[in-house]
């Protein structure tokens, strides 16, 4: 396994490490199966989240015994110090550990950076918990590019890593990812199979290597075969010319309905989030999260079924995607 250094936090970790998304379809025996695999491997990085259900209990359950041979990272969605202190409490006590080694500021939107980072805002708590020994690193997550360039540029001596979506159809933060590297923050790709859409997944994860923007990647493990696919993954060979074409002919397929939450298509004349609304679907359609997705599309304010077919979002799209096309097909996933 190779194994790459996160920026200034020092953290040695595994270049393919693992997303816990998928734990969240799984069950504690088949958890613990994932987690003996990812030992066996030498894959020492685990990502997992306050919003993925049973992810952290599972994963607490099955760490017992072996928690030093593992960086484990978690994150909240929390943007208040009240609300972030809880939920560090939680993961603790969901991992069963006493430390976490990388807490992240979970889906930061470029509106809610200002709140984070002001007096009485999430990283009041995630600092006080580092001093305290509960964590020893703070990180950030974003899906929009303008976040990322606000986070990077501005806020680069108080975050430590960096996690975005990058893979062979979403390079929209490439030059940020390079400047985060430069500013000596850990970059970390989320999405390495672009939500399901690669097929090929090995392609993915060499391309990913190849860049050279992102020190690690976690793709989603939901059994122990995934675990063995992954790790088998040559990621010193180069990519070959047919291979770069092999990419690029994927990237225009994929460009013509593929949304890559760059947020530009915002704001929707009746205030629907459009790039969640396609990723929940996506979660369904390729994740096998149905129930998940469901409980999270439910939860936002407005529904893809609420579009009034006005075409704003349509001018503002970067890459001319159908959106009131693929509102519709949402609307036949979740039935509103």
């Amino acid at each position: 396994m190779n194994y790459a250094v996160l920026g200034r936090t020092g953290l040695k970790a595994a270049v393919v490490s693992f997303g816990g998304i998928p734990i969240q379809r799984a069950d504690a025996a088949n958890t613990k199966a994932v987690v003996d695999a990812l030992e066996a491997h030498g894959i020492n990085y685990i990502d997992t989240a306050r919003g993925y259900t049973v992810s952290e209990e599972y994963l607490g359950a099955a760490l017992e015994g072996r928690r030093d041979k593992f960086i484990l990272a978690t994150k909240s969605m929390s943007r208040d110090r009240a609300g972030m202190e809880r939920d560090i409490g939680i993961s603790l006590r969901n991992l069963r550990t006493g430390y976490i080694d990388l807490y992240q500021i979970h889906n930061l939107p470029e509106r809610e950076i200002e709140q984070v980072f002001s007096p009485g805002g999430a990283y009041e708590a995630l600092a006080a918990a580092r001093d305290a020994g509960k964590i020893g690193h703070i990180g950030v997550t974003a899906h929009s590019a303008d976040a990322l360039r606000v986070l990077v540029e501005q806020y680069s001596d108080r975050l430590e890593t960096v996690m975005f979506p990058f893979n062979i159809v979403e390079n929209q933060g490439v030059e940020t990812l390079r400047l985060a590297r430069e500013r000596g923050m850990g970059t970390i790709a989320m999405k390495p199979l672009a939500g399901g859409n690669l097929e090929d997944w090995a392609l993915a994860l060499r391309y990913i290597a190849a860049a050279g923007v992102c020190d690690i990647s976690i793709p989603g493990m939901g059994s122990p075969e995934e675990v063995d696919r992954n790790a088998s993954v040559d990621l010193s060979a180069p990519l070959t010319a047919e291979e770069l074409s092999e990419c690029e002919a994927v990237r225009k397929e994929l460009g013509e309905h593929f949304c890559r939450r760059c947020g530009y298509c915002a704001p929707c004349t009746v205030g629907i989030d459009i790039p969640s609304n396609f990723l929940m679907a996506n979660y369904t359609r390729k994740y096998g999260l149905a129930d998940w997705a469901r409980g999270r599309y439910e939860a936002m304010a407005h529904h893809a079924g609420e579009c009034v077919k006005c075409g704003a979002c349509e001018k503002r799209c970067p890459y001319d995607l159908p959106i009131r096309q693929m509102l519709e097909g949402v609307v036949q996933v979740f039935g509103y």
